[in-house]
């Protein structure tokens, strides 16, 4: 996990925004629409940035239809530690 959270937040583009979404779901879950507007970020690059961040077991959908709610994973979350220290690294 550690290796893919290195290549999601440092290793590319849009880890900015990816840990912004993490940090968002940390507060509640929600769906793509409600992390664009919170975040001012287009609804089609959350999209994107939580497809990534699926792909990769950072977080799951509760649903499979439109607005279905994004959470952290239970893997993910054991890894909350080397989340904070590979941002706090980016600072």
């Amino acid at each position: 996990m550690e290796k893919a959270l290195w290549y999601l937040i440092a290793g590319t583009r849009g880890g900015e925004n990816r840990a912004r979404i993490i940090r968002a779901l940390e507060e509640r879950p929600r769906n793509a629409n409600q992390l664009a507007e919170e975040l001012d970020v287009g609804y089609n690059t959350v999209r994107h940035h939580l497809e990534m961040l699926e792909d990769h077991d950072v977080v799951e959908r509760g649903g499979r239809t439109y607005g279905e709610l994004y959470f952290l994973t239970d893997r993910f979350e054991r890894h909350w530690e080397e989340f904070e220290s590979i941002t706090e690294q980016l600072e």
